[in-house]
């Protein structure tokens, strides 16, 4: 099933991403975290790709067995990070004979080698450049990324949205939010793309926070704002692992439902590949998933 045609029914849905293994000596661990997450019956799952593309060998297998075993709608992402034109029509080729209809679109998190490297012979240098690619090569249902608080590479918000613009004009048909912890910043960021003329459906993605640890990693990749009841939440569990995982799931659960009350009926939780935080965020807002 297209994406499209689940955005199109505007109804409070949540959706689940999953990462691949990074070594063959875990793909059962991954299979059985993706397995029990499927069983959740969610509107969707993604399946990522690793940075530089070092997981993607198992991206297209997970994507298309969470489909067809489970009956669950997935979206494979793919990254043209450093990436010919020739291997990335490859993947797209493998994308259509698995079957696979939804496509993320991503450039991809650059390795710590090619954050400082020459990109000037690179085949593709931006994500706008693979959704033309994805666009004209089949008729996917092609996502894209955007960011409440401005990439960080990007110069100020209003650059980014003009940017965002470019991409939505290519051919993405929704896009999902990197991690935000105020909701506040979401909102905003609704208000100024609808009036910039981005229309297509934003999915908003949610990032339970399970252990200290991820508060500094967030940061680190998106530069995400941590609001000071997050930091406190931090700072007195921390160091309780049970406790911190209870009380991050809690701030996750209290922030999704907020989106729900504020008409943003389309959640993805960044669930790092655990079933029962999963399950316990999904439960934990099953009535309102009847709406």
């Amino acid at each position: 099933m297209k994406l499209s045609d689940h955005f199109a029914k505007n109804q409070p849905s949540m959706s689940f991403e999953v990462f691949p293994p990074k070594t063959d000596s875990s793909i059962e661990t991954v299979t059985h975290a993706t397995e029990a997450m499927a069983l959740l019956h969610p509107a969707f799952m993604s399946v990522t790709y690793g940075a530089g593309g070092g997981t993607s060998k198992y991206t297209l297998d997970i994507a298309r067995h969470i489909e067809q075993d489970y009956g669950v709608p997935t979206i494979a992402h793919l990254t043209c990070v450093s990436s010919t034109h020739e291997t990335v029509r490859q993947r797209i080729q493998e994308l259509k004979d698995a079957g696979i209809e939804n496509v993320m679109a991503l450039r991809g998190d650059l390795t710590p080698e090619q954050i400082g490297a020459d990109r000037s012979d690179w085949h593709y240098r931006h994500a706008v450049e693979l959704v033309r690619e994805l666009k004209a090569s089949s008729d996917f249902c092609i996502g894209g990324a955007c960011y409440p608080e401005c990439h960080p590479e990007s110069r100020n918000q209003e650059e980014d949205i003009l940017f965002l613009k470019e991409k939505v004009d290519a051919g993405c048909s929704f896009l999902t939010t990197q991690m935000f912890f105020d909701n506040q910043l979401l909102y905003n960021f609704l208000y100024k793309i609808r009036e910039a003329g981005i229309t297509v459906p934003v999915v908003a993605g949610i990032m339970p926070i399970t252990n200290a640890k991820q508060i500094y990693r967030a940061i680190k990749l998106s530069g995400s704002f941590i609001p000071q009841r997050l930091k406190t939440l931090a700072d007195k569990f921390g160091n309780d692992p049970f406790a911190m995982k209870q009380a991050g799931i809690a701030y996750a659960i209290e922030q999704i439902v907020d989106l729900y009350a504020n008409g943003v009926n389309n959640i993805h939780v960044y669930s790092m590949n655990k079933p029962e935080v999963a399950q316990q965020i999904q439960s934990s807002v099953s009535e309102i998933l009847k709406k």
